[in-house]
């Protein structure tokens, strides 16, 4: 007996389009619940790859804005450990290289403190640095003055302090008022002006800044430059950077530290979820704000409950039948 297999019909793209929409219809929770969940995920990937794109194409134009050609040399240690110091003839020897464009430098000020006013205690500092400043540093490392003025040949020989970001933030100036002052080490500075956020150079966010010759003078600073900001023709940047340390201290190039401060923000625009690989070979901690884990965490949890609570509250109402109909 020969039996024929019999061929399995199919349901035409019109049939299998309206079984759809009779299932949309009669099954409404599970399907809305359904197209949250794709919607929340689908908005989730667009969220993050949309701020990824948006972080670097704004690291880009910063970078583009300020340009790649600074570098800095700053003070390195010695084997000991004990922090060295820059020969004062530093600045004039780099800006003799061929190459150089633009040198400009300040020196740490040690052991002085910044506060609002002799009130304040001795204890609250606000981890704010005091250094003294050449006259065209904001143009070198590429930040400008948001409020007042920057130093001058005049005012740099008086006490009279310019203030990074973040220390005026930490001070509470945010005008310069005729007459505004702070106390520097147990004396009055008159305040000039105050400078924009500085992304080549975040140290001087926190810093308070005088004039040399009123650091010599009024808070005994010894004249040593600590950190050298220059602009390189960017043709000759390598160049340049490979002959820095011995310019800077001949006597000991191995004590000196020579960055390009543009190669940070570089590794950071390349960065979406290179965050974690890039961190990781640095032995850095890889932070994950609290607020995005937490709200990631309960609203995953809120959607599964209620895509499992409310279809089985609804079904506990009905009988066997009509709830695996309904559901």
């Amino acid at each position: 007996m020969i039996v024929e297999s019999l061929a399995v019909p199919k349901l035409r793209l019109g049939d299998r389009a309206r079984l759809a929409i009779v299932a949309l219809r009669t099954r409404r929770l599970r399907a809305g619940l359904s197209a949250l969940g794709i919607a929340i995920g689908v908005a989730a990937i667009v969220a993050v790859l949309g701020l990824s794109t948006s972080s670097q194409a704004g690291l880009l134009n910063e970078l583009n804005r300020l340009g790649t050609n600074l570098l800095t040399v700053t003070n390195g240690q010695t084997i000991n450990g004990q922090t060295t110091e820059l020969p004062t003839e530093a600045p004039a020897m780099i800006g003799r290289i061929g190459s150089v464009t633009e040198v400009q430098y300040v020196g740490a000020v040690n052991n002085a403190n910044t506060y609002r006013n002799p009130l304040v205690p001795s204890i609250n500092t606000n981890g704010l640095a005091v250094d003294a400043t050449s006259l065209e540093l904001p143009h070198t490392i590429g930040t400008t003055v948001a409020r007042g003025v920057y130093l001058n040949a005049a005012t740099a020989q008086e006490p009279v302090a310019v203030l990074g970001a973040a220390a005026a933030q930490r001070l509470g100036v945010d005008r310069i008022w005729p007459g505004e002052r702070i106390w520097i080490d147990n004396q009055w500075f008159y305040l000039a002006g105050i400078l924009t956020p500085a992304a080549y150079a975040p140290e001087l966010d926190t810093a308070v800044l005088v004039g040399f010759p009123a650091a010599q003078k009024y808070l005994g600073f010894d004249g040593h430059p600590s950190q050298i900001y220059l602009r390189a023709r960017p043709d000759q940047l390598n160049a340049v950077d490979s002959v820095l340390a011995a310019t800077a201290n001949p006597e000991n190039p191995s004590q000196v530290d020579v960055s390009q401060p543009s190669l940070a923000l570089q590794a950071q625009a390349k960065a979406a979820a290179a965050t974690a690989i890039y961190a990781t070979t640095q032995h850095w901690a890889i932070v994950i704000p609290d607020l995005a884990w937490a709200g990631g965490f309960v609203a995953a949890l809120a959607i599964g409950a209620t895509a499992g609570l409310l279809p089985a509250l609804r079904a506990a109402r009905l009988s066997p039948t009509k709830a695996l109909w309904s559901f």
